[in-house]
């Protein structure tokens, strides 16, 4: 199981065996003190993690999931548009999309599916103030 906690901007990795957590280890998503972390979410393919930090240094964490063991390692950063309230990966796992609130737009961003990193396709979509991203009934 993995935890972001919003004010201390850590991922938070845990075991589940038989109704018991066990914390295995602590992973900094917000490494500049900013206290405002906000998203996580695990690729479709299980191999990545992404978990978004806002007010100081914007942008999205990169970690890649040991597929043993689940632990983390940070592989990259992605800068975003200003205060990244949410965030989701298409179900197909090829693109993020990241709701910028205060520059007033959706950013769209290729997945290297190698590396977990991303590519801004400078495609915005510019609406007003975006906070919460969801895509429904595609499978």
């Amino acid at each position: 199981m993995y935890v972001l906690g919003e004010l201390s901007g850590e991922v938070l990795v845990y075991d589940y065996d038989s109704g018991n957590l066990e914390l295995k280890q602590t992973a900094k998503s917000d490494t500049v003190g900013a206290r405002g972390s906000a998203d996580i979410h695990v690729s479709p393919d299980g191999r990545f993690l992404y978990s978004s930090n806002r007010l100081k240094d914007d942008g999205i964490a990169i970690f890649s999931i040991n597929e043993t063991d689940g632990t983390l390692t940070k592989v990259g950063y992605q800068l975003t548009a200003k205060h990244p309230r949410n965030f989701v990966i298409t179900p197909n796992g090829k693109f993020l999309l990241v709701a910028g609130r205060d520059d007033n737009k959706i950013q769209v961003f290729t997945i290297d599916k190698e590396k977990g990193t991303l590519t801004d396709t400078n495609k915005d979509i510019l609406i007003d103030k975006p906070v919460c991203l969801k895509f429904v009934g595609m499978e």
